[in-house]
């Protein structure tokens, strides 16, 4: 069922992959990041027109590698609040977001930070996090796609959180929307990265089709497969300290050291553990050093000429959905209903 869209791919040779037909469905992100997803829907053949970012500095970087139609610098209420969108933004045929995910992750604070405002990076605004996801529902009601998706982390269907993922259905409900709730692995979609994700995906309800399949089957790619053609190099210095516990660890287990807390020699015969806005602390599986930049991009699908400008790409990519992963999962939306769609209108 998958498509082969390339891990390893440059901006240099253009939209859409090879083997993808341009059909030009209209899509619109929020959340957009440094746009993994935006990526991922262009090389799906979609025509993706910009999106909102609150974050000035990653918004450079956006504007930079997208050149977008529309882009809004802000956060997503003010965007709610506005009464001077283009008409385009009232007929899209795919709305994207992905709230920021730290407050359902199964790390950190977690519940404790629920309902409290808090700085998301240097440079943003005081604002709560686990209540950007309704925020972002509030826009499906705005806008009114034919598709609205929502991604997040695996910690949002589970423990406390589930409530949370029961409420996001009944506001979809609310909004006009038939949702169905996947959880997925980009392992298994031709990412070379293991990254559990969970998307809530909602049709209108004014139309009528089946509902989604999606079943990706495609090859584990291992670290070695991914990385064998990048050079090895140092990107920052490695302590004594980190030496010794790197030559203790196993290939694809944690440094056994509070000290070195979530610190990962990484498996070279096994993919790229999930790659976070921390990933400083994933280890070369055989030279002692944090992965480079280089490997980073290969494991979150990335393109290799991405300009970074001020911010850091390894942050960067952390906090980006993977380009290929979103591709496969919006190539399946336009196979199975947004092609229908167009030739039950025409």
């Amino acid at each position: 069922m998958s498509h082969k869209f390339p891990y390893k791919w440059y901006l240099k040779d253009g939209y859409p992959a090879k083997g993808i037909e341009y059909h030009g469905s209209k899509v619109f992100g929020t959340f957009i990041c440094g746009g993994g997803s935006s990526m991922g829907y262009k090389l799906a053949g979609f025509d993706h027109l910009g999106g909102v970012e609150i974050d000035p500095k990653v918004a450079e970087v956006y504007m930079l590698n997208h050149k977008p139609k529309h882009l809004y610098v802000e956060d997503i209420r003010l965007f709610n609040q506005r009464k001077d969108l283009p008409e385009e933004l009232y007929h899209l045929d795919l709305l994207d977001g992905s709230p920021p995910c730290s407050s359902f992750s199964m790390a950190g604070n977690r519940d404790k930070d629920w309902g409290k405002e808090k700085q998301f990076r240097e440079g943003q605004a005081h604002q709560r996090l686990d209540d950007l996801v309704f925020e972002y529902v509030k826009t499906i009601k705005k806008l009114q796609p034919k598709v609205a998706l929502l991604e997040n982390v695996k910690g949002l269907i589970q423990g406390n959180a589930k409530a949370y993922a029961k409420k996001i259905n009944k506001e979809f409900t609310k909004a006009g929307y038939r949702v169905q709730l996947f959880l997925l692995n980009a392992a298994s979609m031709g990412v070379p990265q293991k990254r559990e994700r969970v998307f809530f995906i909602g049709l209108r309800n004014d139309i009528d089709l089946p509902k989604l399949v999606l079943d990706f089957d495609e090859s584990l790619i291992t670290f070695k497969q991914a990385t064998n053609d990048i050079e090895n190099l140092f990107d920052e210095n490695v302590t004594d300290s980190a030496l010794k516990y790197w030559k203790t660890t196993l290939p694809g287990k944690s440094f056994s050291s509070s000290s070195f807390f979530n610190w990962i020699r990484l498996n070279e015969n096994d993919a790229f553990p999930t790659i976070a806005s921390a990933c400083e602390k994933l280890h070369h599986p055989s030279v002692c050093r944090p992965l480079n930049l280089e490997e980073i991009k290969r494991g979150g699908t990335y393109p290799c000429d991405f300009v970074f400008a001020e911010i850091k790409g390894k942050y960067l990519i952390g906090m980006s959905v993977p380009p290929v992963m979103t591709a496969q999962i919006v190539h399946q939306i336009w196979l199975q209903w947004l092609s229908k769609i167009e030739k039950q209108t025409k």
